[in-house]
């Protein structure tokens, strides 16, 4: 939980740098989304929307494999939620902080019969660190 309080508190007060390194763009309006959505409230840890591009970036930051509900049925209920209230592209990041052989880890999609839904997974242990030093 303080690793989300902090990450949470730096993308929302430094978002141009997640987004310049997670969607390669170069955002000039962002706004802060509400972290609680439609339906039943459920927390993002930071949902960032870059309006020039009508896209919201979704950054789920884990230090744990384990959730419940399972991060990939998390994942399809987040993008669910913001399509249904915001109808605009949505890229979806689960970054890893802790190194981990957890298959959760190394997952990038939910499937179930007739349904498969993708996000992004980022292991921070394996990402060059000149970039975000930058």
């Amino acid at each position: 939980m303080t690793y989300d309080n902090t990450l949470k508190y730096l993308v929302e007060q430094y978002p141009k740098p997640f987004i310049n390194w997670l969607l390669k763009s170069e955002p000039t309006d962002i706004q802060i989304i509400k972290t609680e959505l439609t339906q039943e409230p459920i927390r993002a840890d930071s949902v960032t929307f870059l309006q020039t591009a009508n896209k919201i970036l979704h950054l789920e930051f884990q230090t744990l494999p384990t959730s419940n509900p399972p991060l990939p049925l998390r994942m399809l209920d987040y993008w669910v939620r913001l399509y249904r209230q915001y109808n605009c592209d949505i890229e979806q990041c689960i970054i890893f902080l802790k190194p981990t052989t957890s298959e959760t880890a190394f997952t990038n999609q939910f499937i179930a019969p007739n349904t498969t839904h993708r996000y992004r997974v980022i292991r921070m242990w394996e990402q060059e660190p000149e970039p975000l030093f930058n």
